[in-house]
């Protein structure tokens, strides 16, 4: 399973390994008690959510002590994968969903990973500032910015400058246009190979 995740990023170390590996039968417990991933697609669980989430970490490297709110994670998805690639990064994974987010704190904690902060509330209730804002396809892009565009502070904790990393499908150039900002389009085929990949996107916006 975890060969997918060694074949791009081979230098990930013994105890990222093992997390990865520990991650298909606690999502598989998981999810037999509260469906977060999709079952006709469980058995993609590396590709589609995994390696998916991992393609943030191609157009950004998280610095030790970087701010990073995952917004409607779900599963804990980018945010559990990113926070095993990112260990000394603080990451905080919100949904307004608290079964999804007892599934990521239960995720978390069979897997040892102890640098996510998993919490049931919805995005405006968040009065924090953060360096990078992650999610996945949760909303419209318009929609996105306004509830969140506050919460970021400027300045550069990676090796991008701050803003919005966000994985999206698909032709953006309408949706992103209505924000009146800048974005970048990264294509995930260029990082990633297999097929799943071809239509997909990260987009990114600096603060």
């Amino acid at each position: 399973m975890t060969t997918l995740i060694t074949k791009y990023f081979p230098i990930i170390n013994e105890e990222q390994r093992r997390q990865f590996a520990a991650l298909y039968d606690l999502y598989a417990d998981w999810n037999a008690k509260i469906n977060v991933v999709s079952r006709k697609d469980f058995d993609q669980l590396y590709l589609r959510h995994i390696l998916h989430s991992l393609a943030i970490a191609k157009v950004c490297q998280f610095e030790a002590g970087a701010r990073v709110l995952d917004v409607g994670c779900g599963g804990g998805f980018p945010s559990v994968p990113l926070a095993i690639m990112f260990p000394e990064t603080k990451f905080i994974s919100a949904d307004s969903i608290g079964k999804k987010i007892t599934v990521v704190k239960g995720v978390c904690e069979g897997a040892g990973i102890k640098n996510i902060d998993a919490r049931n509330v919805r995005v405006e209730q968040i009065d924090e500032k953060f360096d990078y804002i992650v999610s996945r396809a949760v909303t419209e892009m318009p929609t996105f910015v306004k509830w969140i565009w506050s919460k970021i502070e400027r300045g550069q904790r990676g090796t991008l400058p701050n803003g919005i990393l966000y994985l999206k499908g698909g032709d953006l150039a309408e949706e992103l246009a209505a924000t009146k900002m800048q974005w970048q389009q990264y294509n995930i085929s260029d990082f990633f190979e297999e097929d799943f990949f071809e239509t997909k996107k990260v987009v990114y916006t600096a603060k």
